[in-house]
């Protein structure tokens, strides 16, 4: 053995002091990724990255977000609710309403928060400016009947309170539901029919709406696209029938792959939208939330700028997982404020408007991913803000027409690359209609909602967990499912006795996937079976959202079930 000092001098220290505060905490190393660490997504945890840009799952903090917490008078009347029986929102003719001896005071809470939202909305006449909320009487009607609606109604509440308010208890929550609502939609497809058909839509849509994955969202909205498909037969009976008509068939036939932007073409596209949000940054500084929220959509939008074009679906699925998140739960924190709805319309329309400019950049997911469901509450702003142009020309309506320049714009051209689209869906007689039968209309797997497959950071041209929270120790739910025993390694939806961890998706127990990716691979077939949906036909494991990529599944020997299994570790 060597002497004491005859040996080699030790190598300075030389581990980065740049990791996040969580790794540090938890004294595991941090990949340093930014936004957010690898390992503050994997363990839905806050990551200190995030402090200078929203997070994807838990905001920050807005000047209005604190008006989300539950009140003494929301309580009362709540209490109110479950004492007599009478729902305390007629205007919104929900038909059956809930009846709160089924549902706990928490779940009584989580449908308040949603009812409260919608008919606040109503009642100012903005409902049609978000992307939800005047579909919540709708869902609530079927939810009443069907309790896997219902659950997926709650974990929705659930996600926005949990982002509004930062709250690891609204996030076991969320994930609670979820699980239950996966397990429920499952069995409903199990035994899909004429019946249920308004309820599985329902469902899908609001666990879409929460995927926080791109295999996720892409099975289920193959999913939703085969419901839809068979739904149409009875359109005319259905509730949904908005969703029921050539209009939704053809924008869900995958695309034909687009040829990709020059770098000159990108770089036009997001110089245009990152010089109007200055402008109206500039416009709106005295106007303290909408500062704010467009200055989080600038700041965005630049790093994207400085980013590396994404590769593949699930680089794209990264890159606009954000700003999808702030078009779901963004517009209804600023249309509830009291006045202002000019500078909260203003920026919603730059919101709205940035989704469908960047909607060509991103040929692999399609313009359902954002853009589309983006373009009805656009094109309501801007004859909204045409009607108070016409009715009066003072300074302040002036300002509002000019700044809606850019927002317009992108609303009308793309509604004519819609119509021509639709001109050219018509006339190719689609051939995923051709080939429609009662074998071709199966999602198989429901996917992870959970954010511990939460995007990929976006990678500058040279190049992302919270802290697990504890569940609570009992159940609110009327169901007999018990909450989540969220582990220190793993938190997230199951189904029945497995741990799937962070992961809510039916082919992939998170136990074993987040420790060994080879071991998912060998399981997946048995979990598989598990959402076996094989009265709505073929879409096993996941499907991509347009042609390029089956074709390029087809060319590299693997089907749709290794393509479902083709995860980041």
């Amino acid at each position: 053995m060597a002497g004491q000092g005859t040996g080699p001098s030790r190598r300075s220290h030389t581990k980065s002091r740049k990791g996040c505060k969580t790794c540090k905490r938890r004294h595991i190393r941090c990949d340093e990724t930014f936004p957010q660490c690898r390992n503050c997504t994997k363990h839905q945890v806050r990551c200190d990255y995030m402090d200078s840009v929203e997070s994807d799952t838990e905001g920050q903090h807005s000047p209005e977000q604190q008006s989300l917490l539950f009140s003494d008078g929301s309580d009362s009347q709540i209490e109110h609710w479950a004492q007599t029986g009478i729902f305390p929102f007629p205007s919104l003719q929900v038909f059956p309403p809930p009846q709160p001896q089924d549902y706990s005071m928490v779940e009584l809470r989580l449908i308040y928060h949603l009812c409260t939202i919608s008919n606040d909305l109503k009642l100012k006449g903005t409902s049609g400016l978000t992307l939800w909320a005047q579909r919540v009487p709708k869902f609530l009607s079927i939810a009443s009947s069907y309790p896997y609606v219902m659950q997926a109604l709650l974990s929705f509440s659930a996600n926005h309170l949990a982002w509004s308010q930062s709250s690891d208890e609204f996030r076991n929550l969320h994930i609670h539901y979820g699980t239950i609502a996966l397990r429920g939609l499952h069995e409903a497809i199990g035994n899909f029919s004429h019946v249920n058909a308004d309820a599985v839509l329902a469902a899908s849509l609001l666990l879409l709406w929460q995927a926080t994955d791109w295999q996720s969202w892409s099975s289920l909205r193959a999913g939703i696209r085969s419901v839809l498909l068979t739904m149409h037969l009875w359109k005319h009976e259905s509730i949904f029938a908005e969703y029921v008509d050539e209009d939704d068939l053809s924008s869900g036939a995958y695309p034909p792959r687009k040829l990709s932007h020059s770098q000159i073409d990108r770089h036009a596209i997001l110089s245009t939208a990152i010089h109007s949000l200055q402008q109206l940054q500039h416009m709106i500084s005295t106007h303290e939330a909408e500062a704010y929220w467009t200055g989080q959509l600038l700041s965005y939008m630049q790093r994207l700028h400085a980013s590396t074009p994404a590769q593949n679906a699930d680089e794209s699925f990264s890159h606009l997982y954000l700003l999808r998140k702030w078009l779901f739960w963004i517009p209804s924190l600023l249309l509830q404020r009291q006045g202002g709805q000019g500078p909260a319309m203003l920026t919603l329309a730059h919101f709205y408007a940035t989704a469908l400019a960047l909607e060509p950049l991103y040929p692999d997911l399609g313009a359902t991913f954002c853009a589309r469901m983006s373009l009805a509450p656009l094109e309501a702003i801007v004859l909204l803000t045409n009607a108070m142009q016409s009715q009066s020309m003072d300074r302040t309506s002036i300002e509002i027409a000019t700044f809606m320049n850019y927002p317009q714009h992108m609303a009308s051209h793309f509604r004519n690359s819609i119509a021509q689209q639709q001109t050219n869906f018509i006339k190719q007689e689609s051939p995923h209609l051709a080939r429609l039968t009662a074998n071709t209309l199966d999602y198989t797997s429901i996917g992870n909602m959970s954010p511990a497959f939460a995007p990929l950071a976006l990678h500058q041209s040279t190049g992302t967990s919270r802290p697990t929270p504890v569940v609570p120790s009992s159940s609110t739910s009327s169901s007999s499912t018990a909450y989540l025993d969220i582990g220190d390694s793993h938190s997230g939806f199951s189904l029945g006795t497995q741990n799937w961890g962070v992961a809510p998706s039916p082919g992939f127990p998170a136990s074993d996937w987040a420790a060994n990716v080879a071991a998912t691979t060998t399981q997946a077939p048995a979990n598989e079976q598990l959402y076996d949906y094989s009265n709505l036909g073929g879409f096993r494991g996941g499907t991509p959202a347009n042609d390029y990529y089956q074709q390029q599944q087809r060319q590299n020997g693997a089907g749709p079930s290794n393509y479902q299994r083709q995860q980041d570790p």
